[in-house]
């Protein structure tokens, strides 16, 4: 119960920050969002598949678009941070939308299916593979973790932190993932 009253209180706290601050916290949560990814489809694959496989087409341990994810969730929600339904729902339509616009694009354009669930298990909902229930219901329940949790962490952090400090912390994994963004890219040209 104390957990969930920190949470509460960091959640409710306004922070004032400046431009630069405010894009830090934003890297942070991209390259959050492409770990948390990263994580979540290496744990589902090992129940999907029964054994460990690497997910993603960067070398690294994130997925792109689990963090462009975040950083739309938060954009588009964060102002609804009072009401937690229209930030769920609202994280469920973001997530639909990127995932099945980026599904269909990569596959109709360059022929490239990174995901399909088609082939997977618990794929009630599917819309050509590009999307699924429980896809779009899990990326909701991740918007909520994102509004309620993890910004107001990350906004505890930054509001305790030198700037330069936290330009370090945010700079260094985000360039790294944009790097890697890049560079994993180059083979699909």
């Amino acid at each position: 119960m104390k957990l969930i009253e920190k949470f509460k209180e960091l959640n409710n706290k306004e922070y004032e920050f400046d431009k630069w601050t405010i894009a830090m916290i934003i890297l942070l949560i991209f390259t959050f969002g492409g770990i948390f990814g990263f994580i979540y489809e290496t744990f589902f694959y090992r129940i999907d598949l029964g054994y460990f496989i690497k997910r993603g087409t960067t070398y690294g341990p994130w997925i792109p678009i689990y963090g462009f994810g975040g950083v739309f969730i938060t954009l588009l929600t964060y102002k609804l941070k009072k009401k937690p339904i229209a930030v769920f729902g609202l994280a469920c339509i973001i997530s639909g939308i990127l995932e099945f616009t980026v599904g269909y694009l990569l596959f109709n354009l360059k022929g490239i299916r990174l995901w399909d669930y088609n082939t997977e298990i618990w794929n009630f909902g599917n819309i050509g593979g590009y999307i699924c229930f429980r896809s779009i219901m899990f990326f909701g329940l991740s918007g909520l973790f994102l509004i309620y949790f993890i910004i107001p962490i990350f906004k505890s952090f930054a509001s305790r932190l030198e700037k330069n400090v936290l330009t370090y912390i945010a700079l260094i994994p985000g360039v790294l993932f944009a790097s890697d963004i890049i560079i994993s890219g180059l083979k699909f040209l």
